[in-house]
């Protein structure tokens, strides 16, 4: 078997890799021939997997990341009973593999997810760092604690929201983009995927019972928001929220998230929003009561044309 091959067996078997490292979310993404993996292997089994886009920009080839991922890099499986000393040493030892492994590049770029926590090794192989965060609820067996922990704002919002929309399941792919498009217009702003890319994901999320959109929608037929939720062994990520402008104020969206979180409390551990680094966003999932998780995006470029600078806001 190659690589890829080896990989699609490893995802099946090690069923905590993270939904945005699975390579039938690839396959979606991606596209099947545009994303590649190396391994780490000991006794012809696999035990570490780094996976990674593969794409060309003025000639120069980028290791990277879908646009609609909030994570890849390295994924271990640890063996049992490992001191802390050992796991340290365990992992620089596949990192360094994994690293050695890759590619000829010129640029390399993705997001690890935040259950890597030691990016020395790609350090000691000349990559960079910068720290980005999320928001995660951390345990969702108890909904009612879970809501009680919300911000009074948040909890306002909710009732609000539930006196005036209706909770809807499985709006279709055409309509979560067509709806996610027409608010962002009223922003004057563009949306960043196309509904191919999107359509891919949505119909690969679902046969793989790994996704679920909801939405709210008045008694006028007017929908006041939607998401896309997905989901792995361990969590449930807040992908794509849609809100129209015009109805932002009825509380919806809150509404929204406090069902998937009840929806997907039955099977997965924890609720990750997906943080980002825009000031009012982090804000109002601060509010939901989630705990601030630190994760890595890692780089690294070996052009030296690049390096100079000279072509690289042409290339970015």
């Amino acid at each position: 078997m190659d690589n890829k091959e080896k990989y699609r067996v490893f995802c099946k078997t090690e069923k905590n890799i993270p939904i945005y490292s699975k390579d039938w979310w690839l396959d979606a993404l991606c596209g099947e021939k545009n994303w590649d993996v190396v391994l780490s292997e000991k006794n012809n089994e696999t035990i570490a997997s780094l996976p990674f886009l593969v794409t060309s920009r003025k000639g120069f080839k980028l290791l990277g990341m879908p646009g609609l991922n909030q994570s890849l890099g390295p994924y271990i499986k640890y063996p049992d009973g490992q001191s802390y000393d050992k796991k340290l040493s365990y992992e620089k030892k596949v990192m360094t593999e994994l690293i050695v492994k890759l590619p000829k590049f010129d640029i390399f770029s993705q997001s690890f997810h935040y259950n890597v926590t030691n990016w020395l090794p790609f350090y000691w192989k000349g990559f960079s760092q910068t720290t980005k965060y999320t928001y995660v609820i951390e345990d969702l067996r108890n909904t009612e604690e879970v809501y009680n922990r919300f911000d009074r704002a948040k909890k306002k919002n909710i009732k609000k929201a539930s006196k005036l929309v209706s909770i809807k399941y499985d709006l279709s792919a055409e309509e979560f983009y067509k709806n996610h498009k027409m608010t962002l217009a009223k922003q004057g702003q563009s949306i960043e995927y196309s509904f191919n890319c999107f359509q891919k994901l949505y119909n690969a999320c679902y046969e793989n019972n790994a996704g679920k959109t909801i939405y709210a929608i008045d008694s006028n037929n007017v929908m006041h928001a939607a998401l896309f939720v997905v989901w792995d062994s361990e969590s449930a990520y807040d992908l794509i929220s849609t809100i129209d402008p015009d109805t932002r104020n009825s509380g919806a969206a809150s509404l929204l998230i406090y069902e998937m979180i009840k929806f997907t409390s039955s099977f997965v551990k924890k609720f990750d929003f997906e943080g980002s680094m825009i000031e009012s966003v982090e804000n109002s999932f601060r509010q939901f009561g989630a705990i601030q998780k630190p994760y890595f995006k890692i780089s690294r470029t070996d052009s030296k044309l690049i390096k100079t600078g000279r072509l690289l806001k042409e290339i970015f």
